[in-house]
């Protein structure tokens, strides 16, 4: 069996990274971190709970994005 070209190691390690987020962010969108932000507290208006799902999400985009489009 043939050792992976550089590019095919590259892809490889690419898609490893991503799975990696997918369960990291599948993990921090989970209950036990979503309890403890549920509760009454508003921070500007926005109730904690939101906030954190918003952020959470918008990390999510952006590590994506650069895992996509950077040159590993």
């Amino acid at each position: 069996m043939a050792a992976p070209s550089s590019p095919e190691r590259t892809e490889q390690r690419r898609g490893q990274r991503l799975l990696f987020v997918a369960v990291l962010f599948a993990v921090l969108l989970n209950f036990p971190f979503l309890g403890v932000f549920n509760h009454d507290a508003r921070l500007a208006g926005i109730p904690v709970l939101y906030l954190y799902v918003l952020l959470i999400w918008a990390l999510l985009v952006l590590l994506t994005g650069w895992l996509v489009k950077a040159k590993l």
